[in-house]
């Protein structure tokens, strides 16, 4: 069963990627005969076993907007569960019964009933009384059974979870900063009480089974479990377990927690014989058939060799224990957040003091204890960044520092987001949130420090959704990214007004020369189409301040710019103004349109003015205020087969 769902999956996501990329218009993957062709062999294998994924073309789930969640109580409590740190407590509870060892995934607890073999609702936990109908959502998640070959009621309890990837990407789509999600947990809890589904069909929200509450066999957990692989389900990953292989069962998963790819906080251990287990009751807390296993903290003896005072992009001023390194779950670490000024004074920090330094979760550095308490650090007078007057303030008991200035350069994460943004640099994996998490933690201060990330690897591998796999991937863009255009670069700066049709207009008037790109004149600039008194003016004054000139030189150490220059001047587009709006269905985004304009000779610009010469918009019967200033101005609007008949040396219609 488990390998004919896994061939429904790939066929499943085959067929998905092929209509994706026919109906955008990026021509086809395969021809209507063998697509009919794999579709009739999912239905087949779809009949074979009852089973219908929600992913599969067969299923067809429409989206919907819905007023609100309802609530609904469950039958029965459902209880957290009692904790331990210990493996050998683990191991006591155990006792001489055999047990289900698996993740404790980090989501959304969710309770699916089928009714007729098909998914008839779907609760979340809520308080463990009361849960919201998400039943809508449910349907979209990449994985859940719609259909199930099993007809009687069945309900299953599972976590809903999105996988740390999946979180970065949905997290670089939001251009806000505050707007993004600190954690999969919260991204996925968003998510799942979406009241539009469709949005929740677009971040590859997961359900993993982990218990039958009616319905299925009935004597153990692990027969449970198989039954509910054989129902289509995604099961929790889990071993068997008893009190001779439990140390190293739990040592299993600790191995594998840093490159986990899903959100896990630690374990659960549940007795294999239910009715033992549901023989045992519960207390008004927890039940007492299972309980969870939180990773205790290896701690190190270490010194400290001092404090950095880090300026956030709030301007809040946070301290940073540098230590002489020590192993730590497996990795070198040297350094931890210290929060703020109470924790400091609290530890009595100093310099040369002797503490003991931990993971908390296996993951975040942090200061256990100080052994020696010196307490002779002191939070400095001045922002380390700009030099402005520092402030103390008291929030109910918690002293925090802060550098007051509007304008200290710390807080210009803004900038970062824009220098790494795809027109830009363009080095993909860096969201706002990842940038914000480097300039709190002292890696980031200039643009150039993203270059250079090498240097902090031991620390960011271990930083909160990181691992090495994403860190070498960053790394490795970085380095891609390090190889790249005057053009890019230029926008990247963040000049005022500059945006990135000018930044190429600057770039070929000056040849793609840097030089002379970093020493043209007012005159010069203002005489180029689209760059007025003002931008020109400014620019200008752009490359005279030292500040941005020590930035552009730090780049200049780390950066390989392309200087070749091909004269377009001549081509069949040249002198021609263009501004692109609407959707596309020829080229992958507008941006590859510009791209194809400029390469032919023209310009792009991003509104219609006067020396506009086409607006291209496939919707040419659009009310949209392009099309009606194009209008007002008697400007042709073009669709995209017209602007390709254009490259061809054809006429359009307009």
């Amino acid at each position: 069963m488990n390998d004919k769902r896994r061939l429904m999956e790939e066929k499943a996501a085959f067929l998905n990627r092929a209509a994706e990329v026919y109906y955008q218009g990026e021509g086809e993957l395969i021809s209507n005969q063998e697509y009919d062709r794999i579709y009739d062999e999912l239905e087949t294998l779809e009949k074979e076993t009852g089973i219908v994924l929600s992913n599969s073309p067969t299923a067809r789930v429409g989206y919907e907007v819905i007023s609100g969640l309802p609530k609904e109580r469950h039958p029965s409590p459902m209880l957290s569960l009692d904790k331990t740190k210990d493996v050998g407590e683990l191991r006591a509870w155990l006792g001489d019964k055999t047990g289900l060892l698996s993740w404790k995934l980090d989501g959304l607890t969710i309770v699916l009933t089928y009714r007729d073999g098909r998914l008839e609702k779907a609760v979340t936990r809520g308080d463990g009384i009361t849960g919201e109908v998400i039943t809508n959502n449910a349907k979209v998640f990449d994985n859940i059974p719609l259909v199930i070959p099993e007809k009687s009621e069945v309900v299953v309890r599972g976590e809903a979870v999105i996988s740390y990837d999946d979180f970065e990407e949905i997290n670089r789509t939001f251009e806000d900063a505050d707007a993004r999600y600190k954690n999969p947990r919260n991204l996925c809890s968003g998510t799942v009480r979406q009241l539009n589904n469709e949005i929740t069909a677009q971040r590859h929200v997961k359900f993993y089974a982990f218990s039958l509450a009616k319905g299925g066999p009935a004597d153990f957990r692990n027969e449970q479990l198989r039954w509910l692989a054989d129902q289509g389900f995604d099961t929790v990953e889990y071993v068997k377990v008893d009190a001779e292989n439990i140390e190293e069962s739990v040592r299993g998963f600790e191995e594998r927690i840093v490159d986990f790819s899903l959100p896990s906080d630690g374990l659960v251990l549940i007795f294999d014989d239910i009715e033992y287990g549901r023989g045992l009751g519960a207390t008004a807390k927890f039940p007492r058939d299972s309980i969870a296993f939180k990773w205790k903290d290896e701690t190190r003896e270490t010194r400290l060799g001092r404090i950095i005072w880090n300026v956030s992009r709030t301007g809040s001023i946070n301290p940073i224990a540098v230590f002489d390194p020590v192993e730590l779950e497996g990795t070198t670490v040297s350094r931890a957040s210290v929060h703020n000024l109470s924790i400091v004074k609290d530890l009595k920090l100093g310099e040369g003091d002797v503490i003991t330094v931990y993971k908390a979760n296996m993951i975040i550095p942090q200061i256990a204890e100080n052994l020696t308490k010196s307490g002779t650090a002191v939070p400095p007078e001045e922002c380390p960044v700009c030099g402005s007057s520092t402030v103390i303030k008291d929030d109910n008991g918690v002293e925090t520092l802060h550098c007051p200035n509007p304008d200290c350069p710390a807080k210009r994460i803004k900038a970062f987001t824009h220098f790494v943004s795809r027109n830009a640099m363009n080095i993909e994996g860096l969201s706002e949130a990842t940038l914000e998490k480097f300039v709190d933690e002292g890696i980031v201060r200039e643009f150039a420090d993203l270059f250079r990330l090498e240097e902090h690897r031991d620390f960011i591998v271990n930083m909160e959704g990181f691992g090495v796999k994403s860190f070498d991937n960053l790394v490795a863009a970085a380095e891609k990214a390090s190889v790249t255009t005057p053009a890019r670069l230029l926008f990247s700066l963040g000049i005022p007004n500059i945006g990135a049709a000018n930044a190429k207009m600057i770039a070929r008037e000056c040849r793609n020369k840097w030089d002379k790109i970093q020493n043209i004149t007012e005159e010069e600039l203002a005489a180029i189409d689209g760059i007025g008194d003002i931008m020109a003016r400014g620019y200008v004054g752009f490359f005279k301040n030292d500040v941005n000139i020590n930035t552009v030189n730090s780049l200049m150490e780390v950066l390989t710019i392309d200087e070749s220059f091909e004269d377009n001047s001549e081509g069949v587009l040249s002198g021609l103004i263009f501004v692109i709006t609407g959707k596309v269905h020829h080229f992958e985004n507008r941006d590859a349109v510009k791209a194809t304009v400029e390469a032919a000779g023209g310009k792009t610009a991003s509104s219609v003015s006067a020396r506009t010469d086409f607006l291209i918009n496939n919707d040419i019967n659009s009310a949209s205020s392009k099309n009606k200033k194009a209008k007002e101005l008697d400007i042709p609007i073009i669709t995209e087969e017209e602007f390709l008949k254009m490259l061809e040396g054809g006429n359009s219609n307009a």
